[in-house]
C-alpha cells in the first residue's frame, strides 16, 4: 500500500512538472504556424488564442512573421509583441481582445492591427486586470469601441503612440473609461490619435485621465467628452490638438465633471468648449480657442503656481 501511495504520488508529480514545463516563458504566432505546435521559434503556432495556452504567466507571444492571427481572450499577465512584422486581428462580428485578468495582472499589447471589418463589437475591452499598455497599435472599424476600459477593480491603463480610427456607431467611439460601480480608472494617453470616431475620448464616473501629445479630430460628436452621473471624472489635456469635432471640441457634463487645459489647441470644432449640467472646463490660460463656429469659453482659469 505504502509503494502504491508513493508511486501515485510521483505520477502526480510528473504529471504537474509536464504541464508547467509546457508553457514557455517565450512563444511564437506565424501566419504559416499551426496551433498543434509547441509554439517555439522554430514551431510557431497559428494564432494567438493557440499560443496564449502555451505561455506562462509574465511571458510574451511574439509576432515571427506577418499574418491574421485571430481574436484572444487574455486571464493572466502577457505581453503580446509585433516588431517588424505585422500583427493583425481580424474581429469580424466579436471583440478583438478581451483581457479578464487577476487583481494583480499586467497585459501589454505592442504593434498590433485590430480591425472589426464594420461588424466586430470592441477592438479591447477590459474588464479586469491592474493594468493594461497599448503601445504602436492601430484600432478601426468596431461599432462600439477602439479601447473599452471598464475595470471592476482599481486599474490602470497606458496608451501610447496609438490610433483609433473609423469606430463610427452610435454609442460607440474611440476609447471609454467606464469604471464598474466598485471600480477605478486612472489613463495616461501620450501621443493618441482619434480620429473618425462618433466621439473621440469618452470617460465617466470614477474616471481620471491625462492626455498628452495627441490629436483628437474629426469625429462625428464630440472630442473628449467627460460625463458623469453620481461620481468625479476628470480629463487633464496638455500639448494636444482638438480640432473638426462636429458637435463639440471639449465638453464637460455633470455636476462632478471636469476638464483642464494647458498649452492645447481647440479649433474647427462645432462649438470649442462646451460645460453642461454643472460641468467644469478650467483653462490655465496658456491655450488657443478660435476658429470654432461657437468658441464657448472656460468656466474657470487656473493659475500657475
Amino acid at each position: 500500500m505504502i509503494r502504491k501511495v508513493f508511486l501515485s504520488f510521483v505520477a502526480a508529480s510528473l504529471t504537474f512538472a509536464g504541464a508547467a514545463s509546457a508553457q514557455a516563458s517565450r512563444t511564437w504566432v506565424s501566419g504559416v504556424g499551426d496551433d498543434a505546435n509547441p509554439c517555439s521559434r522554430t514551431a510557431p503556432c497559428k494564432t494567438f488564442a493557440g499560443a496564449i495556452s502555451k505561455t506562462a504567466a509574465q511571458g510574451e507571444i511574439s509576432v515571427l512573421d506577418s499574418g491574421g492571427f485571430g481574436a484572444v481572450t487574455i486571464t493572466k499577465s502577457i505581453s503580446i509583441v509585433a516588431e517588424g512584422a505585422e500583427g493583425s486581428i481580424l474581429a469580424a462580428g466579436t471583440n478583438g481582445v478581451i483581457i479578464n485578468a487577476g487583481p494583480n495582472d499586467n497585459i501589454t499589447l505592442h504593434g498590433l492591427t485590430i480591425s472589426g471589418f464594420n461588424t466586430g463589437i470592441n477592438g479591447i475591452r477590459f474588464l479586469a486586470g491592474a493594468s493594461l499598455h497599448v503601445e504602436d497599435c492601430t484600432i478601426e472599424r468596431f461599432n462600439q469601441f477602439g479601447i473599452s476600459f471598464e475595470p471592476v477593480g482599481s486599474s490602470q491603463l497606458s496608451v501610447k503612440n496609438t490610433v483609433v480610427r473609423n469606430l463610427l456607431g452610435a454609442t460607440g467611439g474611440g476609447v471609454l473609461l467606464r469604471p464598474g460601480a466598485l471600480g477605478l480608472a486612472s489613463a495616461v494617453f501620450d501621443g493618441l490619435t482619434a480620429v473618425r470616431n462618433h466621439t473621440g475620448v469618452q470617460i465617466e464616473d470614477r474616471g481620471r485621465a491625462t492626455m498628452r501629445n495627441s490629436t483628437i479630430a474629426s469625429n462625428t460628436a464630440f472630442g473628449l467628452l467627460v460625463k458623469t452621473a453620481s461620481a468625479a471624472a476628470e480629463a487633464n489635456v496638455s500639448s494636444s490638438q482638438v480640432s473638426n469635432n462636429v458637435a463639440a471640441g471639449l465638453k464637460a457634463e455633470g455636476a462632478v465633471a471636469t476638464v483642464r487645459l494647458n498649452d492645447t489647441t481647440v479649433t474647427s470644432n462645432g462649438t470649442g468648449l462646451v460645460s453642461a449640467t454643472g460641468g467644469a472646463v478650467l483653462s490655465f490660460g496658456s491655450n488657443r480657442i478660435s476658429g470654432n463656429t461657437t468658441n464657448g469659453a472656460p468656466t474657470g482659469v487656473l493659475g500657475q503656481q
